[in-house]
């Protein structure tokens, strides 16, 4: 298989390589398929081995890098639509995984635990590996799985062809990264490395390499640069979510770690004050305060100083008391520090009408920390968690504690609460307070605030049980961050099955997204509702949708037929695969026509025909040999004799099912025939009864 390209001269993956992620693809999908000791499992570890060892007769070890959608193998990236290699990156980015490394000796056993670890989805269970134990990624004497971290990003995008910063079709979390990978590669480029490092992320190794190239001029790479601040600033913007957080805190340190010479050269970039003003205008939306003073000091220096002493001070003081003031004071603060300078792009004219030394004992007061900023935790939480340890102590309730616990409550201070409550004898008062803040409605009111504490909703289910129930149902279906999604998913499905029922009441939401996450949880349960069918999602319009309503029907005998019935015409790539793995284990005769069309279908994937053909290969219809015939057919030569068509995988695979099944057979016999005698190593291999695989 190879990438499509996007240049003449771009790298191909072999074909090697390309079937042997096509056969570690379809191992992983057997193991998220079937339960633990299915009879298709084994072999299928087993064949993922066999290819492993024919690469690494010329390897030491074999090393896959993962992007959201492309794998990166010896210095060649994937052919991000390719339906099977996209759908085995995308399970491994989710389990935020950087890299795969599989060396010599590697067995059977070691591939199969693995294979099992990386089944568990990452979406339902919330828990990345790549955010797990060290250890666990480490559990095998031939295998690595590496973790993403942005120190690390390197290994997934240095040689892959990557998407514009530009492009339009990025998820925010990935521009965010690429942005900040981008601008490292930039700030680095020309600089000698030590061979096998990889350039550092680091925002205090970027900000040096830049200050240091001012020596040497350029205005090019000064351009460059400035591009990359631009479109991280207009990034953060609208940017959400951890890695924007993480983008935002990694500009902040590189903009407050350059010289303020480095600083003011960027930000004059050349005399273009549409530019300039673009970039403070997009840098006082989304970066933190800190980067923004920085900033605007340098835009103030490079315009001859157009911005007041005065008005800076006030900056600055309202900067400190975005960092450091109390809960109240740093939002409003932050925001009216955001107002104000982009107030200031109208014009900056005023000049400081102070004296140097009172100028000077004003800005050191303008520094300093808000003289009456008193964190909200100092207000009520030692006093009122102290009432309460008071009260279990003498074991009596009145009003004064009652407003105490409602103080705790209404301020989402219940892991505090609850620490005193677990401290306590299991008297008639303990269990009184514990009645009072163990609700349903208490649940939603921590689930309301994002980032959502788990940890203390953990405890308060455990309080609730199936009462928890609804309001994780409210949030998961209002909730805008997919790793609160997981997380809930997950702790609805520890309920079992008496959620069943519930999630079926919400397939009535027209949402697809709702929809979709109420039939991945039917499918994570012990067992389905009784009665519950998911044909009326067979054919819903979205494709996600359809996906996981058929894998529920894979699971009830009385649907699998029409299930793959439909399945095996649906123009979705990851829901015809799931069929087609499913035909393997046994396919209706009614269906194999189906099955047929998929084999001889030119404009669909390679690996999906080749997935076909193994399906009838298992069949002994004479559908079967008509379609091996047809892909064994490639018309005649000039003197008028019969040939094959050129090497495909698909010819391959056909060739191997009639030395296997059709060997007697007189067509089969003269296309074999012709195939031993071809000039083609692999094509004559092909012709071997043993040489067909899994």
């Amino acid at each position: 298989m190879t990438g499509t390209p996007s240049a003449p001269e771009r790298a191909t993956l072999s074909r090697e390589l390309g079937e042997f992620l096509i056969e570690l693809s379809i191992a992983l999908h057997k193991h998220a398929m079937y339960p633990s000791g299915h009879p298709s499992l084994a072999p299928a570890a087993a064949g993922v081995v066999r290819r492993a060892r024919q690469l690494m007769e010329e390897r030491p070890s074999i090393s896959l890098g993962v992007a959201r959608n492309q794998l990166i193998i010896e210095g060649v990236a994937t052919d991000p639509k390719h339906p099977v290699l996209a759908e085995l990156a995308g399970r491994l980015h989710r389990h935020h995984l950087g890299a795969v490394t599989i060396s010599r000796g590697v067995e059977p056993p070691e591939v199969e635990d693995m294979l099992r670890t990386l089944a568990v989805e990452a979406d339902r269970t919330g828990s990345p590996l790549g955010l797990g134990p060290a250890d666990a990624l480490q559990a095998w004497p031939h295998i690595r799985l590496h973790p993403l971290t942005y120190e690390r990003l390197e290994l997934l995008e240095e040689r892959s062809e990557t998407p514009s910063a530009g492009s339009g079709d990025m998820g925010g979390g990935s521009r965010s990264a690429q942005l900040w990978i981008g601008l490292a590669r930039a700030a680095l480029a020309g600089q000698s490395l030590v061979e096998g490092d990889l350039p550092s992320t680091r925002p205090a190794v970027i900000a040096k390499a830049i200050d240091e190239h001012q020596a040497q001029g350029g205005e090019a790479y000064d351009q460059v640069i400035v591009g990359y601040l631009l479109q991280i600033a207009e990034e953060l913007k609208a940017a959400g979510g951890a890695e924007a957080v993480e983008l935002k805190r990694r500009t902040s340190r590189l903009i407050h770690e350059m010289h303020p010479e480095t600083l003011k050269r960027l930000v004059e970039m050349g005399g273009d004050f549409a530019q300039r003003q673009k970039f403070v205008l997009d840098a006082s939306h989304g970066m933190a305060v800190d980067a923004v003073l920085e900033i605007v000091r340098a835009a103030a220096d490079t315009s001859h100083q157009t911005i007041s002493h005065s008005m800076f001070r006030l900056l600055s003081k309202l900067a400190a008391h975005a960092d450091r003031g109390s809960v109240v004071a740093r939002p409003r603060a932050e925001s009216e520090l955001r107002e104000q300078v982009q107030q200031l792009l109208a014009g900056w004219e005023l000049d400081d009408p102070n004296p140097g030394a009172y100028g000077e004992a004003l800005q050191r007061m303008a520094k300093a920390a808000p003289v009456f900023a008193v964190a909200a935790e100092q207000t009520h939480a030692a006093e009122d968690t102290r009432l309460v340890e008071m009260s279990l102590e003498v074991e009596m309730v009145g009003p004064l504690v009652w407003r105490a616990v409602d103080r705790l409550v209404a301020e989402r201070k219940l892991g505090a609460l609850f620490d005193v409550l677990e401290k306590g004898n299991g008297n008639a008062t303990t269990q009184a307070i514990w009645e009072r803040v163990a609700t349903p409605e208490a649940l939603h009111g921590l689930l309301e605030v994002e980032p959502i504490a788990f940890e203390t909703v953990d405890r308060l289910v455990s309080r609730l049980g199936q009462a928890a129930a609804t309001p994780m149902f409210d949030a998961l279906a209002a909730s805008e961050s997919r790793a609160t999604r997981r997380s809930l998913l997950e702790r609805l499905a520890r309920l079992g099955d008496a959620v069943g029922p519930l999630a079926v009441e919400r397939l009535g939401d027209e949402r697809w997204y709702v929809q979709r996450n109420m039939l991945g949880l039917l499918d994570e349960l012990p067992h389905l509702p009784a009665g519950f069918s998911a044909v009326p999602f067979a054919n819903h319009p979205d494709a996600r949708v359809r996906w996981q309503a058929f894998k529920i029907q894979l699971k009830l005998p009385a649907e699998r037929e029409a299930a793959l019935r439909v399945a095996l015409k649906d123009p979705d790539p990851r829901t015809l695969q799931t069929a087609l793995v499913a035909a393997l284990q046994g396919c209706p005769p009614v269906l194999l026509p189906a099955v047929a069309q998929i084999a001889v279908k030119r404009d669909l994937a390679s690996d999906l025909r080749v997935l076909a053909v193994r399906v009838l290969a298992r069949t002994a219809s004479p559908t079967a040999l008509d379609v091996f015939l047809t892909l064994t057919d490639g018309g005649k030569t000039w003197l008028g004799r019969p040939k094959l068509p050129p090497r495909s995988p698909e010819l391959l695979a056909a060739l191997q099912a009639l030395a296997t099944a059709w060997g007697s057979d007189r067509r089969s016999t003269a296309v074999l025939a012709r195939a031993a005698v071809s000039p083609d190593a692999e094509v004559r291999a092909a012709t071997d009864p043993g040489s067909a695989g899994e």
